[in-house]
């Protein structure tokens, strides 16, 4: 197929591109930079294409200092423009937008979250994604017999890859005890691998997933104490664990938010809440029982390219 990939100089896009061309794709990126820009599309510049995956978005910043309107322009705004092009273009088929779990919720109430819960997104990372699904759901009656896919994957991780699970690595690989054995949780994790198989699935001619919302997760969902243990594993440190007390790391990670030390209160709650994402849906629609790379094999490859950046 011939594809367009927004943001494809991104973590994910980085990964993604060069799958999609080993298995035959025709892959154009477009971007700020690079082959084709956002330019080229009010411009009739474009590639011809059979699909577009709009990767484009402005991640969320654990540092809170990205104003709320650039989360709207890039995340909201570029899947406007993104989704218009496809719409008045009939020979493109497919569309598959990157939201993310955050734009369905920030904390999980109930057993796991399922793609049919009431969206109640918190910030504008999360809103400005929410408002991106809510323009494709509002057209999509326009797209007659076309795909359209909206994508949440939960925390991806792969080569490349730059967020709180770098951070825990450098912490473990340093020989450094772990302080939040006190927390006990369970969270979801997404393999890029995962990412990669179900995008190059639903691209398929055959693939018969109906247009909709799908969640990506890997299958098992770890404790962040049973993640330290994989990474010990990994880089060849003892498991070192300590059960600190909660309010004695609260204070802490609030110290942290006044000296912008790398323990602050928001990187404490995603280290240690829970945020079970349930995958079942995506897995009925590509007809499998099981993702093709189980959660710790997608981590075990993730470290092993930690350990050779």
């Amino acid at each position: 197929m011939r594809i367009i990939v927004t943001g494809s100089h991104g973590f994910v896009g980085r990964n993604l591109v060069p799958f999609l061309k080993q298995k035959g794709h025709t892959v154009s990126g477009l971007g700020r930079f690079g082959e084709y820009t956002w330019a080229d599309i009010d411009t009739g510049k474009m590639p011809a294409a059979d699909a577009i995956v709009h990767l484009a978005g402005k991640a969320h910043d654990t540092k809170n200092a990205t104003e709320a309107k650039v989360y709207f322009d890039v995340n909201y705004g570029l899947t406007v423009k993104a989704f218009d092009y496809f719409l008045s273009h009939e020979e493109i088929k497919t569309f598959i937008f990157f939201s993310s779990v955050k734009a369905a919720a920030d904390k999980v109430e109930g057993p796991s979250l399922t793609e049919d819960v009431a969206p109640r997104p918190v910030g504008p990372y999360g809103e400005s994604k929410a408002k991106a699904e809510a323009y494709i759901l509002s057209r999509m009656a326009e797209c007659g017999r076309r795909h359209v896919y909206i994508l949440r994957p939960c925390m991806m991780h792969g080569p490349g890859n730059k967020g709180n699970l770098n951070l825990l690595y450098k912490v473990v690989r340093l020989g450094l005890p772990w302080p939040l054995g006190a927390f006990e949780n369970k969270r979801s994790f997404c393999s890029i691998k995962n990412v990669c198989f179900v995008v190059n699935a639903l691209l398929d001619e055959g693939c018969e997933a109906e247009n909709g919302i799908y969640n990506l997760a890997d299958d098992e969902a770890l404790s962040t104490n049973e993640l330290v243990g994989v990474i010990c594993n990994a880089v060849g440190k003892p498991v070192r664990i300590w059960h600190m007390g909660k309010g004695l790391m609260t204070v802490a990670a609030r110290l942290g938010d006044r000296l912008h030390l790398p323990l602050n209160t928001e990187r404490l709650a995603k280290l240690t809440e829970n945020y079970i994402v349930a995958n079942t849906k995506i897995k009925r629609a590509l007809g499998i029982t099981t993702m093709p790379v189980s959660t710790r094999d997608g981590l075990r490859y993730t470290l092993e390219n930690f350990n050779n950046d």
